[in-house]
């Protein structure tokens, strides 16, 4: 590497004056003759101290994980509980329904009459219908619409045709939960 200074222009020597201070006893005090990094004595406080405030900050660092971790399994636990009592006023009204089909069953038992039993359970299909439209179940309409694939299930088809696939028959019917398809229909497709 080259020296690219201007040769006209003076050097100038810098010394460190504490340096000279010790040994000369000319300026400055002892205090500030000395050098700002401490002795041996001194840096060993300060190590000390900083194991000292890195041993605070390990125990904080790892009080906060612990805290953190009793956190997430109190969490988990409470969302736990939330859905386990999500599913009790369901559960409530589908004991109901429950009841109605045992009374059906103990009536069809002890007196056979086929008009009467099937107006109960034509009662209680209505009373499950409306338990479970309640809480957001719907039956999806297919038969004569266009084919979805988000909605229906193909599970057969017809027709030779190059046109769009429309629905033709409800081999079993699609149900959504507040809508959300929780149940393809089953559906057999036709192109005309």
């Amino acid at each position: 590497m080259t020296d690219e200074r201007d040769e006209d222009a003076p050097v100038i020597k810098v010394t460190d004056k504490r340096r000279f201070a010790k040994l000369e006893g000319v300026e400055g005090s002892a205090e500030e003759a000395e050098p700002s990094v401490g002795t041996p004595e001194e840096g060993g406080d300060e190590l000390a101290a900083a194991q000292a405030k890195a041993d605070e900050y390990l125990a904080h660092l790892q009080r906060l994980q612990a805290e953190f971790d009793n956190y997430r399994k109190r969490v988990l636990r409470e969302q736990t509980a939330a859905v386990e009592l999500a599913a009790e006023p369901v559960m409530r009204r589908l004991l109901e329904v429950l009841d109605d089909f045992e009374l059906a069953l103990i009536h069809a038992e002890e007196k056979p009459d086929y008009d009467r039993f099937l107006h109960g359970v034509e009662l209680v299909y209505a009373k499950l219908l409306d338990a479970l439209r309640s809480e957001g179940l719907e039956r999806t309409e297919a038969l004569g619409t266009p084919f979805d694939p988000e909605v229906h299930e193909a599970l057969l088809q017809t027709g030779d045709g190059d046109g769009e696939p429309v629905v033709a028959d409800v081999l079993r019917p699609g149900y959504m939960l507040k809508g959300r398809v929780i149940r393809p229909a089953g559906v057999r497709v036709e192109r005309k």
